[in-house]
């Protein structure tokens, strides 16, 4: 399998508002930059989005280095809280809904396809490729405004 690497983030403006999701794949001496928007989402919903969208720009199963500064899905995802709402029928543990389910759904699904090895980073620090999602991100909600 090919080893990649994926950077992502995701923006809002007002939670929710008008939101953007950047990512950057690399692979070798190739990089390739993603981003889209949604008028009326969260913050939640484009890094989610992010990394979706990174993970079905693979043309074929490939062990991925994810980097990500959200909490929400590394935790997810390297906790196993996802994949336990899922054989809940999407509720979590304090017996509430989880949000999200049909984004959940999809990245659990891609996680099945891809060898994701997840890693957390700090936002808004010193790491060039977080910042530049951040910049793709925020640059597609302020599109939307």
């Amino acid at each position: 399998m090919k080893a990649v690497t994926l950077y992502t983030d995701g923006a809002c403006s007002g939670n929710p508002g008008p939101g953007g999701w950047g990512a950057i794949l690399m692979f070798g001496e190739h990089k390739k930059e993603l981003s889209g928007g949604d008028a009326k989402t969260t913050n939640n919903r484009m890094e989610l989005t992010a990394v979706i969208r990174g993970l079905e720009a693979l043309k074929e199963p490939c062990l991925v280095d994810l980097y990500s500064d959200s909490k929400y899905v590394i935790d997810a995802l390297e906790k196993g809280w996802a994949k336990g709402w899922r054989a809940r029928g999407w509720v979590k543990a304090d017996k509430k809904p989880a949000l999200n389910p049909d984004l959940w759904e999809r990245l659990l699904e891609l996680c099945e396809t891809h060898t994701v090895k997840l890693h957390w980073v700090k936002g808004h620090a010193n790491n060039p490729y977080n910042n530049r999602c951040d910049e793709l991100a925020v640059g597609e909600w302020q599109k939307l405004k």
